[in-house]
């Protein structure tokens, strides 16, 4: 009994020796992986989440910093295929955008290192909109690609963005690799909401069948509604008793002006057909082999002067002082 007792003990102590090694071994970060489950609720657009007051511009903001997003460049070849049924989930929260918005987002989304920086500034500035606001982003000389900063108006879609980086890293990687299984995943997910009554044609959208596939385009094409649902509500058959109209609501107007028309606003969508992503009236062709030196041939091309970056205008200390000091540059 004793040598049983003094072998057990041996063993309990092997035992814990090899869960403390093991528990202070690195754990590896791992490549993107398609997120969301089907149940998890829609992140809410219309959250006005508290920002740091104070930031460098050189640095961006400290709470997207300290979230890293998917190590895309330390990959030594595509991300793994993604399977049909995790594609619907990852498009699950934007599939419902009009078209020209998801154009810009699904692009936007394949420069994910921007959209931390970009949310920040769009929060700092979200007093601004319309031609102040373009006018804004040239003055400051954003480094960003053009698909990031069409999306600078919608600083809810940025956050929502840069707050779930692995969401934006997957959906990117598979725009890059599986753009017309993204497409055909947006399209599956629309027929269902469609089929249960949730999308239909409102006040701020038209949708309309074209051709078999589904297109939602805003009434104005100056005006956007950012829609604000629950996947876990608008993509399964109504539960009886609910109210079909009250399961996507709209956020505030965005006003897309003219001046706009430099970041692909005009001209931007879809052509479903042949699986084709629009911008500025030309099909956009970044893929991930060629990421890197890719450049839209926008028709009115956004090109930024030879300068740093800038965080100085009078209309920001204007503001400033007219809400008590609210915004620091």
């Amino acid at each position: 009994m004793k040598k049983l007792a003094h072998a057990l003990v041996n063993t309990l102590f092997v035992t814990a020796l090899s869960a403390s090694a093991f528990a202070q071994a690195p754990i590896e970060r791992q490549p993107p992986q398609p997120l969301p489950d089907q149940q998890q609720a829609q992140p809410n657009q219309q959250d006005e989440q508290a920002y740091p007051q104070q930031y460098d511009p050189q640095q961006g903001d400290p709470q997207y910093q300290q979230q890293a997003g998917p190590p895309d460049q330390q990959q030594q070849g595509p991300p793994p295929t993604i399977a049909p049924q995790q594609l619907d989930q990852l498009v699950q929260r934007i599939a419902l955008y009009p078209d020209p918005l998801l154009a810009q987002v699904l692009t936007a989304s394949t420069f994910w290192n921007e959209i931390p920086d970009a949310a920040t500034w769009a929060q700092q500035h979200n007093f601004m909109t319309g031609d102040s606001l373009a006018q804004a982003i040239q003055a400051d000389n954003l480094p960003w690609d053009p698909s990031v900063l069409a999306l600078l108006p919608f600083p809810n879609v940025l956050d929502m963005m840069a707050r779930d980086p692995q969401w934006t890293g997957t959906l990117g990687n598979a725009v890059l690799g599986q753009r017309p299984d993204v497409m055909d995943a947006v399209q599956r997910q629309r027929l269902l909401a469609h089929d249960y009554g949730y999308l239909v044609p409102n006040a701020y959208d038209n949708v309309a069948d074209n051709g078999g596939y589904l297109e939602i385009q805003p009434i104005n094409p100056a005006y956007y509604y950012v829609p604000v649902y629950s996947p876990a509500i608008v993509f399964y058959r109504p539960r009886p008793g609910f109210i079909i109209s009250t399961g996507i609501r709209f956020g505030p107007v965005v006003t897309i002006g003219p001046a706009f028309g430099v970041f692909g606003w005009y001209g931007a969508g879809f052509g479903w057909g042949g699986h084709t992503i629009l911008i500025d009236h030309h099909p956009w062709t970044r893929t991930y082999y060629n990421r890197g030196v890719y450049v839209h041939p926008y028709s009115h091309p956004y090109v930024r002067p030879a300068a740093p970056r800038v965080e100085s205008h009078t209309h920001y200390e204007e503001h400033g002082e007219q809400h008590g000091g609210d915004h620091h540059h």
